[in-house]
């Protein structure tokens, strides 16, 4: 696993570049205009950063990703899961929870993860 802690705008950014990549930097200038209300040299200062930590990558004018959304988003849950409850997924849950009720179909669906990620017993 790397190290793609994002804050929030490096995040958003990323949402724009994973739904558009690969793409020419001039269109992602023109979503981040429309998207972020960012200026050009937003964009580029940000396209800098995030390809010095690794995420993406810029050649020859196109943007391309280089670490897929579902790696930063399952990192980033870890490090909130280990911060805020000790890394006790049990607890998290339960507090995500509160009073809040699932429907049959949710249910099933946890129930299928967890079978899916369930280790074996030895």
């Amino acid at each position: 696993m790397g190290s793609w802690k994002l804050c929030d705008s490096e995040y958003r950014f990323m949402c724009v570049v994973w739904d558009h990549a690969p793409l020419p930097s001039g269109e992602l200038v023109a979503l981040c205009a429309k998207e972020l209300g960012w200026k050009k040299s937003t964009t580029y200062t940000m396209v800098k950063k995030l390809a010095e930590k690794g995420l993406l990558k810029n050649e020859n004018a196109t943007i391309t990703v280089l670490v897929p959304r579902q790696a930063v988003q399952a990192e980033e849950s870890a490090a909130f899961v280990e911060r805020t409850f000790g890394g006790s997924l049990p607890a998290f849950l339960a507090a995500f929870m509160g009073d809040r009720k699932l429907k049959d179909e949710e249910a099933e669906a946890i129930r299928r993860l967890i079978d899916d990620y369930q280790e074996e017993a030895r």
